[in-house]
């Protein structure tokens, strides 16, 4: 888990889009109890991990508004998902928050959630990209390791086993801290970098323009620029913890004029 949220996962810089009815996005951000139950590190298995990404994400779309089937952000995803719900092995499942975060994340478990504010700032390239990259890091394992590693220094961090070795079920508090957790968590810059590249690989498999990659880290990288500019201003910055975004974003570019590949033309909103 791109929570992200950031489940690769929800960063934290500051960005305003005008949804009229919804805020930012929404982490479960209560206090874990001195009494909650949790899983030795050594009995948490791969599956466990998956159950509690489950419930993790299960909370998130209880607590955050999801677009119904009719919403036309909701159906403009359907139309460039639908032929990536399994991919490379990846059972893939997709929803759109509405909210004003210029932020996607995906989950160990295969769940891709967009918020509204990344589909009201980018072209169908750009949200596709930053898609691939999000499910670049759960093919490479990233997202698991990741949630893991949240588990194992949140939610179950005081080691008490589950009845029977199986891993139990997460309380509310538990969620809460793990939320946290998960938010403050981060890919290194090789990670990022493979995520990158399998982007990029992702929008040309998907006969999209890979200059989509580069371009939706430009419009991320201006957008940071803006919001340092403007404290007062709300709202989370997909990358905005990631390193060096401008670095990536020019990378990408060059692969893409290597691979002969034009920059697209967008016309201003």
């Amino acid at each position: 888990m791109s929570v992200y949220a950031r489940l690769g996962f929800v960063c934290a810089l500051t960005m305003s889009f005008a949804l009229t009815s919804h805020a930012q996005l929404k982490l479960n951000t209560k206090t874990l109890g001195a009494g909650a139950k949790a899983v030795k590190a050594a009995t948490l298995t791969d599956d466990d991990v998956i159950k509690y990404t489950k419930e993790y994400i299960q909370w998130m779309d209880e607590h955050n508004p999801v677009a119904p089937a009719d919403d036309p952000m909701a159906q403009r995803l359907k139309k460039l998902t639908d032929n990536v719900t399994n991919y490379e092995g990846m059972n893939l499942n997709f929803k759109v928050y509405l909210v004003r975060d210029i932020n996607a994340f995906a989950c160990a478990d295969g769940s891709v959630r967009v918020c509204a504010g990344l589909l009201q700032t980018m072209t169908d390239d750009e949200v596709m990209g930053v898609i691939g990259h999000e499910i670049g890091h759960v093919k490479n394992k990233d997202s698991k390791d990741a949630f893991k590693t949240a588990l194992m220094t949140s939610a179950l961090k005081d080691g008490v086993s589950s009845q029977g070795g199986a891993a139990g079920t997460l309380s509310d508090s538990q969620l809460g801290e793990l939320g946290e957790a998960v938010a403050n968590s981060a890919y290194s810059r090789n990670q990022e970098s493979q995520a990158d590249s399998y982007g990029y690989e992702f929008l040309k498999a998907a006969k999209l323009n890979p200059w989509g990659m580069s371009m939706a880290f430009e419009k991320l990288w201006k957008a940071s620029q803006e919001a340092g500019a403007d404290k007062k201003k709300k709202g989370s910055q997909l990358f905005s913890s990631h390193p060096d975004t401008e670095k990536r974003m020019n990378t990408m570019s060059e692969k893409a004029k290597k691979d002969g590949y034009e920059r697209p033309v967008v016309a201003a909103k």
